[in-house]
This record gives C-alpha cells, sequence and structure tokens, in this order.
C-alpha cells in the first residue's frame, strides 16, 4: 500500500479542455510529472482483447506519436490501453477508475508503477476508492476530455470504447480510428459508416497533424514495410535475416509472441 504523501497530491480541474465535458471532474489527484499535461495530448482506447493486426497498428502509433513530442493518454486496462502506454513510455498519462493508493489491474503493477514514478497517473478518486463498475465509464470521459484526439484502435458496438466515443462527439472532439476486415471492429466500422470518426490511413501523416518536432524523410525501405504486416518471427527471419536482427537491436521492431512489430 502507498503512503498517504505519495497520492495527496492534486490538480484543481481549471484545465481548460476539462471544462468541454458535460461533467468535468471536480479535482484530479496525480502521481508523476503534470507537466505532461502541457504537451499536445492524443487518447488511444479499445478493445482489451484485440487483434495482432490491431495491437501492431497501437504499436506504431503510439511509438511514432511520443517520438514526435505528442503524449499519449489511455486508461490503463489491459490490451489496447497497456499497449498504448508502453510504447509512448514515458510520454504518457494513465487515468484510473480506482484511487490512486489501489493498482488495478494488478496484472500490469510494473507498467503502472512504471507510469506512476516516470511519466503521470491521474484520479478524480478520494483515497481508498476501488474500482467500481460505474467509475469505469465515468474515467473515459476524463481520458477523452484531456485529450485533443481520441483514436479508437478496436471497438465492439457495445463497448467501453463506443461511450468514449459518444464523449467525444458531446465535446467535439475528432474521433478517428483504424480501418479493420469485415466484422473485426463493428464499433469503429459503424462510426466510419456514420461519418463521425475520420480513417488513419497513414500513421505519419496522422502524426504531423499534432506533432511538436519537425520529422526527418524517410526513405524507402522494404524490409520495414514487409515487418508493418506483422509477419511470423520464422517468415521475417527467411526473408530478411539480417534485417530482422538489426533492428531488433536498432529498436526499429520488437519480436512478442513469435511475431515482428514494427515499433
Amino acid at each position: 500500500m502507498l503512503g498517504l504523501t505519495d497520492f495527496t497530491n492534486t490538480i484543481t480541474c481549471n484545465i481548460p479542455k476539462l471544462a468541454r465535458l458535460k461533467h468535468p471532474p471536480k479535482q484530479l489527484f496525480f502521481q508523476g510529472n503534470s507537466e505532461l499535461l502541457e504537451n499536445p495530448l492524443i487518447s488511444i482506447v479499445g478493445s482489451r482483447k484485440m487483434s495482432t493486426y490491431t495491437k501492431s497498428m497501437v504499436m506504431q502509433l503510439a511509438s511514432a506519436l511520443s517520438k514526435s513530442g505528442v503524449v499519449v493518454v489511455s486508461g490503463g486496462a489491459y490490451g489496447v490501453d497497456a499497449t498504448a502506454h508502453k510504447f509512448s513510455y514515458p510520454n504518457t498519462v494513465a487515468i484510473m477508475p480506482c484511487s490512486l493508493d489501489i493498482t488495478y489491474p494488478k496484472q500490469n503493477l510494473t507498467l503502472l508503477d512504471d507510469i506512476r514514478k516516470n511519466s503521470l497517473m491521474l484520479s478524480e478518486y478520494e483515497p481508498s476508492t476501488k474500482p467500481f463498475k460505474q467509475n469505469f465509464i465515468a474515467r473515459n470521459r476524463v481520458v477523452v476530455g484531456l485529450s485533443d484526439a481520441l483514436v479508437i484502435a478496436q471497438a465492439d458496438e457495445s463497448s467501453g470504447s463506443m461511450h468514449s466515443a459518444k464523449f467525444a462527439l458531446e465535446s467535439n472532439i475528432p474521433i478517428y480510428v483504424f480501418g479493420h476486415k469485415y466484422g473485426e471492429s463493428r464499433g469503429t466500422d459503424s462510426l466510419l459508416r456514420e461519418k463521425k470518426a475520420t480513417l488513419i490511413d497513414d500513421i505519419d501523416e496522422f502524426v504531423k497533424l499534432f506533432s511538436t518536432t519537425v520529422q526527418k524523410p524517410k526513405s524507402a525501405d522494404e524490409a520495414l514495410e514487409y515487418f508493418k504486416t506483422s509477419p511470423s518471427y520464422e517468415d521475417a527471419v527467411a526473408k530478411y535475416s539480417e534485417k530482422v536482427f538489426e533492428y531488433e537491436l536498432g529498436g526499429k521492431i520488437v519480436i512478442e509472441n513469435a511475431r515482428v512489430f514494427v515499433l
């Protein structure tokens, strides 16, 4: 259990962005670097059970945003949230559905501890508040309200991410989504169909909309373009063996669950 002094820092909610919400939080408890809130902020949310494709896209997007001076906001949960935090770290903000003296979910303990020490963790809840069911949707409104744009990476039609979309639409916060195979992400498909969201078809171009740094032009790299398809490690080594080892050492790709992902 954390000591009381670890989570009694508060931010009085005169944060202009939060005023867009119908019901803004009265206060936010925080741990970490509150100066991150002065940067451009992009929320990335989505399914706890994401597809391999979604994971690859979130990894690429979160990493590119962070390298461009943009801070990624999410909810600290499994799946899309944890991936967004991990690959944007330390330029990331986690909004909790419980008080900051409680770690939830416990399976993300290491990641959340890193965020509270070196990034920023926020909660509107008084000490000893557990993650009650109603807190999750309330948490989502803060995730959305802090951000310049909302990215929904993958979502079912009845998911919490669609509540996030509702908050964004109410507050005139732009929504962006990835393209998916038919039936894989019905929530984001419906947002596109109803013209409530914009498709991200080029991550570099999306990042430029919010970037605070000048990006260097990229040269064509066939191997890197291939790795963006998240091939199996075996296939990648068979096709570009030297590049796999070079790029892994150079931090351009990561190997997880016997697949290759681009950062």
